[in-house]
């Protein structure tokens, strides 16, 4: 059997360079469910949320596992990087509650937007023009980027246990929620075990504590209740009936054209900087301080939106949470590979999806977030006006809950800050001709 072992083991080390990136197959495999354990909760989110909108549940519910299925495959099989790809939350949102009800658009319309908005992403991508706007992004803003989102990542999670709420009187924004909540002393005793585990390097302790805690929530929280193991998808009328529904002429018109504006905008910046955040928290990045196949990793990401609004569902984009399998030592695309096998097993194990609780997967996410803090160090403060763009650029990411806001800010800061300190000879044409698109998307009120 073992001998059998060594040659599987040797053409997947050399396929995915696992040996060369300095892991193992083992620990890739843990990354992969790390990651897919952080994220799995999107089944249920995304198609509720379409679901607001009128998106059949179970079409959606097929389409999202299809979705981040295929692309996290994608990813790992062809671009050979741990991220995974699922339906952007973000993208999600402006497409049920903006698109759909705000605009009352249907749903062929907006699904025929989402469509273009793949297809002009994708030429995007595959023109170079993504690749150029990511190797435009100043180093500081980069790591600025990062921090925020690590930042984001811990709003994220806190807010989905109550450990932190909306304020319900004037003032800030957020109040501190209830310390004595089951999944509130979940969180916060997963959190402390996690860190605990990962100092004294217990291979998988993220997975362990995830685990750990579902059971335990399965025990003792009456919400988490076992629902069965297999379930056959729902293949009939309302599994198939947004499969190729998109409407691409209705999505041409005048009234649809600035919110396919918005969808590419956003989704450019969105997506880009999290997969520069992921891959430099990953440490894949090359001598220049570039992604390591960079250009297929964007033409990956952004193809996907192409298949999203073919098979019926919102935009897709590499998730924030791969940030999880990183952190536990994924660094090849043998991870992805794992979260789309596992994400096209859930088509059939459905049920499963609800034993894992939120505050199962919070710890990991708060964990990332704090790891992905450690930016900080990597800010070039002898530049003063780049490392102070950068800290707003972080700071408006979480203040926000928006990637492209907290990017804008901190690309315009640098730009005006150069010209004002007299240091204007610093900016290159391409941060500048950056800095004012942002500018005008925002003041043109285009952005989601």
């Amino acid at each position: 059997m073992s001998g059998m072992q060594v040659p599987t083991q040797c053409k997947l080390d050399k396929y995915f360079k696992i040996t060369e990136r300095g892991s193992t197959v083992r620990q890739e495999i843990l990354a992969g469910l790390t990651t897919f354990l952080a994220m799995v909760y999107s089944v249920i989110v995304v198609p509720g949320m379409l679901g607001q909108a009128g998106f059949p549940h179970a079409a959606v519910f097929i389409s999202v596992c299809l979705v981040t299925g295929v692309g996290s495959l994608l990813m790992g099989l062809w671009v050979n990087l741990p991220m995974a790809i699922g339906c952007a939350l973000s993208l999600c949102t402006f497409t049920a509650f903006s698109l759909v009800l705000g605009q009352q658009v249907s749903i062929p319309v907006a699904l025929g937007a989402v469509f273009l908005m793949g297809c002009l992403f994708t030429l995007i991508s595959v023109t170079g023009v993504r690749a150029w706007i990511l190797r435009n992004i100043p180093m500081n803003i980069a790591h600025g980027t990062g921090i925020g989102i690590g930042l984001f990542l811990l709003l994220i999670a806190a807010n989905g246990v109550g450990l932190v709420i909306k304020n319900p009187h004037d003032g800030l924004p957020v109040a501190f929620g209830s310390l004595t909540t089951f999944p509130v002393i979940m969180t916060l005793l997963g959190l402390a075990a996690t860190i605990g585990l990962e100092r004294r390097k217990v291979p998988g302790g993220i997975v362990l504590v995830i685990i750990t805690i579902s059971i335990i929530g399965l025990i003792f929280d009456p919400a988490v209740k076992y629902q069965g193991f297999f379930k056959v998808p729902t293949l009939g009328e309302d599994g198939l009936s947004l499969m190729f529904s998109m409407d691409i002429i209705g999505a041409l018109q005048p009234a649809v054209l600035p919110s396919l504006l918005a969808l590419v905008m956003t989704a450019i910046f969105d997506a880009t900087g999290t997969i520069q955040a992921v891959a430099s928290q990953a440490n894949l990045l090359d001598k220049r301080g570039q992604i390591i196949s960079g250009g297929k990793a964007l033409t990956a990401d952004s193809a996907c939106s192409i298949f999203a609004g073919a098979i019926g569902s919102s935009p897709a984009g590499v998730y924030i949470e791969s940030a999880a399998g990183t952190a536990v030592g994924g660094r090849t695309g043998l991870t992805a590979s794992v979260v789309g096998i596992l994400f096209l097993l859930i088509l059939f194990l459905s049920p499963l999806s609800y034993l894992v609780p939120a505050y199962a997967t919070a710890p990991a996410l708060m964990y990332v977030g704090l790891l992905m803090l450690s930016n900080v160090r990597k800010l070039d403060f002898n530049d003063f006006v780049s490392a102070m763009s950068s800290l707003l650029c972080a700071v408006f990411i979480v203040l926000t809950c928006n990637i492209v806001t907290g990017i804008m800010l901190g690309f315009s800061t640098l730009v005006a800050g150069r010209v004002f300190s007299g240091e204007w000879r610093k900016l290159n044409i391409g941060t500048t001709i950056l800095a004012i698109v942002l500018v005008v998307f925002y003041a043109g009120n285009w952005a989601i």
